[in-house]
């Protein structure tokens, strides 16, 4: 038999730890660059209730989430999202308000890195609301729990009615039909395409409401006013006050005409099931 090599010493690969079996060096990954460092954990979820007045049509979309982005760019606080270069801040929505709607309670979540009182949110956020809106409410909810879209089932509209005065029992008379029916056939035009639809699916009440205190001025006591609940559905979409209010007149055979629409409130599905308001 031949002579054996050399016998390599052990504290080679000691005093070269990264030297691969092969002789060459081991493959390191280099220092982390922090520019691609991962975002900050959320550490808390607020949900903020906020009123919006109605606004010009450029003013929805787009626009007014970068209105949003700007107020929380500018708050101080600790968002989620706005830890990185570039980045947006975390803020998600529960339904679009049309322009021309005005939203006593519309809601948004909003993810913090670090935790804070409800006084310093509001404090941060109150006086740089995007134009048009203003706080009302913020509520510390649990960071787990289901998206906010997801979980709204229906609205409360108010709708006010201009024109000549409409026969009030006429329109309660089939206000109380439109809601007996168990279907009410209709066709939306989208895109210059009909799309037939069953609109008593997408609503759950309809009446006259009676309003707040009219103040002793003679017109506002007169004035009609329709109280509506609609119901988002997972496939049909969100339900249409104006549609209701056509059908409404379909059905009493007079003429509505819509002068103001109202979104009182979104419920959410931990809230009551729907019901007429009285």
């Amino acid at each position: 038999m031949g002579r054996a090599g050399p016998v390599p010493c052990p504290c080679h690969r000691l005093q070269h730890p990264l030297l691969h079996r092969s002789g060459r060096l081991a493959d390191v990954t280099g220092p982390t660059d922090p520019a691609q460092s991962p975002p900050a954990e959320p550490r808390q979820r607020w949900r903020i209730t906020f009123a919006r007045d109605p606004v010009a049509p450029d003013q929805v979309g787009r626009s007014v989430l970068d209105a949003w982005q700007d107020c929380l760019a500018g708050s101080g606080l600790p968002i989620a999202g706005l830890d990185l270069a570039g980045s947006r801040a975390r803020i998600a929505f529960a339904a679009p308000l049309p322009a021309a709607v005005r939203g006593d309670a519309e809601l948004a979540d909003l993810w913090l890195v670090e935790r804070r009182p409800l006084w310093a949110v509001r404090e941060a956020l109150a006086t740089r609301m995007p134009a048009a809106h203003r706080w009302i409410a913020g509520e510390d909810v649990w960071l787990g729990a289901p998206a906010l879209a997801g979980r709204v089932v229906a609205a409360d509209w108010q709708v006010e009615l201009v024109g000549s005065e409409p026969d009030r029992d006429r329109l309660a008379a089939a206000a109380l039909e439109l809601v007996a029916a168990r279907s009410l056939p209709r066709v939306r035009v989208k895109g210059g395409a009909e799309k037939r639809y069953d609109l008593r699916v997408l609503f759950a009440s309809v009446a006259l409401d009676p309003g707040g205190d009219p103040g002793g001025d003679p017109a506002a006591a007169r004035r009609c006013r329709l109280a509506i609940r609609t119901r988002f559905h997972p496939e049909l979409g969100s339900g249409r006050p104006e549609e209701v209010v056509a059908a409404l007149g379909d059905v009493a055979g007079v003429p509505i005409e819509i002068g103001a629409i109202n979104r009182v409130r979104l419920l959410l599905d931990d809230e009551p099931p729907a019901r007429a308001r009285r």
